[in-house]
């Protein structure tokens, strides 16, 4: 599925019927949001969710949750970026990583730690009353977006709210989202973020 073409169809009947629904954002790091809340907010009212209980260590958390504030509150878009900071539920990943440790990054761990945070974005979703979720994790080259939009989907099934479905890295997003972390300085990481991935910078 072209992902890309399927949200400028959503995009375009929105505009027709002149609706502003109302977007939760999951987000991994303030620098793969960057391009996304320049690009939805033209047609979202969006709240960034920041829920990654999968960083180590917790002075790497607060950086980058920090980093997330810092760029929504200096940001101009069109409209305003709300934010709730999810608990840093750390022991959570770890009894979902037990037994998957050695695996290698993007494996099964990984799958399993996306649909860890996409299953909290979506129960907060449902519970905020928002009319879609969606995640920032597409737009990093290492993502994959089939696996992301398939978990996603099942969580909005699950839960009854929408799933945006989204490949953001289409289109330039991720170039651009690098451009937009040098315009406003941010702090870009060199691993994903739990202690399993820092292996593979060393």
């Amino acid at each position: 599925m072209n992902y890309q073409k399927e949200l400028d169809r959503l995009i375009e009947r929105l505009k027709k019927e002149e609706k502003v629904p109302s977007l939760l954002l999951h987000s991994c790091c303030a620098p793969c949001s960057s391009y996304v809340l320049e690009y939805l907010s033209d047609y979202f009212n969006i709240t960034v969710f920041y829920y990654n209980p999968n960083i180590f260590p917790e002075s790497e958390y607060t950086k980058r949750i920090l980093e997330q504030q810092m760029l929504i509150g200096e940001m101009k878009v069109k409209r305003p970026v709300l934010f709730i900071a999810g608990h840093y539920d750390k022991e959570r990943f770890y009894e979902m990583a037990r037994g998957m440790e050695h695996l290698k990054e993007g494996g099964e761990r990984c799958l399993k730690c996306y649909e860890l945070r996409l299953r909290e974005a979506a129960k907060i979703a449902k519970e905020g009353g928002f009319e879609y979720y969606t995640t920032t994790l597409s737009i990093s080259p290492l993502k994959n977006a089939d696996r992301l939009n398939e978990i996603g989907t099942r969580l909005a099934n699950e839960y009854g709210v929408k799933y945006l479905q989204s490949d953001f890295k289409k289109r330039n997003g991720y170039k651009r989202s690098i451009e937009l972390s040098k315009e406003f300085g941010l702090y870009r990481q060199d691993y994903c973020g739990c202690e399993f991935s820092i292996r593979n910078v060393k």
